[in-house]
């Protein structure tokens, strides 16, 4: 009877000593939290934005088939150095025309002095049917221009340089029409004039289709990389395409997408310190110098029906005060507020 007593009592002991065992890790781990609650540091809102950079197309107005790029992606350039040869033969045979027109235009205005002769009556309608031709391939191509203009494809300025060059046209041809209706009826001051205004005409045309052929040859507009290279050697491409597109050098800013109730902390001219994660966790300086509202596609909506309120979302923009070496487009930003 003894020896279940004294059981009973040692059970009775060991509960008790768990129960204060218990009772005391509750109570550190209590401590611990409220400790923790009290002088623990809750971090600070984090915004993330990401590295952008200014970017340039290079197109031209020349129709044509890539024959050959002299730079890849990734490479450096400065401004004005060449990045690739478009050959058009249309253009071409354009300027042998045009070329073949001025000479006409020059033979006709040395013999006019001699007199109307069969043989400048036979220039004068030779002119008149290279005009002919002249306002056949103008038509077309402006046609071509109108049509890629109604759909959106090309600007309006570049449908108003076809119209000119077709104006232009069709103002040379009324010219050599003239010119041989005036060899017909004998050369006079009045002659010697209009070969001489003609001979300037045809300089003229030449001088337009050489300035086309000058793209033929495109170059850097800006100093930096070649980021993107859109056609491959061989294809063709249309008036305006773009060809490539340049990343300016030294053009870096950073954008931020927050909501509105950070605007405070990012007013117009505020420096700020960011984290740039890639380079080492670097910290930079940044001006903001643009703050736009998105719009209500970018709006936050309360999910509460009372107690809180949309929230629209503004785009922030800040240009490092420094240049950052090694700093590209795509590289996350991290401001701490």
């Amino acid at each position: 009877m003894s020896t279940d007593n004294t059981s009973r009592q040692a059970e009775q002991r060991a509960s008790k000593s768990l129960m204060i065992t218990m009772g005391i890790v509750v109570l550190v781990v209590g401590v611990i939290a409220i400790i923790g609650f009290l002088f623990l540091n809750h971090p600070d809102e984090l915004v993330e934005g990401q590295v952008e950079g200014t970017t340039v197309r290079v197109s031209g107005k020349l129709p044509g088939r890539v024959l050959e790029f002299y730079v890849e992606e990734g490479d450096s350039v400065k401004e004005g150095d060449t990045i690739v040869h478009i050959h058009s033969a249309m253009a071409e045979a354009q300027l042998t025309q045009a070329e073949a027109l001025q000479e006409v235009a020059k033979a006709q205005n040395r013999k006019v002095d001699a007199g109307t002769r069969t043989q400048i009556i036979q220039a004068a309608s030779d002119m008149v049917a290279q005009a002919n031709a002249a306002v056949t391939i103008a038509k077309k191509t402006y046609d071509r221009m109108e049509n890629l203009f109604k759909e959106g494809v090309i600007s309006e300025q570049k449908r108003d340089e076809a119209k000119a060059a077709y104006d232009g046209a069709v103002a040379a041809k009324a010219t050599a029409e003239s010119n041989l209706s005036l060899a017909r009826a004998g050369a006079q001051q009045e002659d010697k004039q209009s070969t001489a205004a003609l001979v300037s005409a045809a300089g003229g045309g030449v001088a337009q289709v050489k300035a086309v052929l000058d793209d033929s040859y495109l170059t850097a507009p800006c100093d930096g990389t070649v980021d993107q290279i859109y056609p491959e050697v061989g294809e063709l491409v249309s008036l305006g395409s773009p060809i490539a597109s340049i990343l300016k050098k030294d053009d870096r800013f950073i954008v931020f997408n927050v909501r509105e109730e950070l605007l405070n902390d990012l007013p117009m001219g505020k420096e700020i310190e960011v984290m740039v994660p890639a380079l080492d966790k670097k910290n930079i300086k940044a001006k903001v110098y643009y703050v736009r509202d998105m719009g209500t596609y970018a709006m936050w909506r309360s999910t509460k029906s009372n107690g809180s309120w949309d929230s629209r979302t503004f785009q922030i923009k800040a240009r490092p005060v420094e240049k950052v070496e090694n700093l590209r487009p795509g590289m996350s930003i991290v401001y701490n507020r």
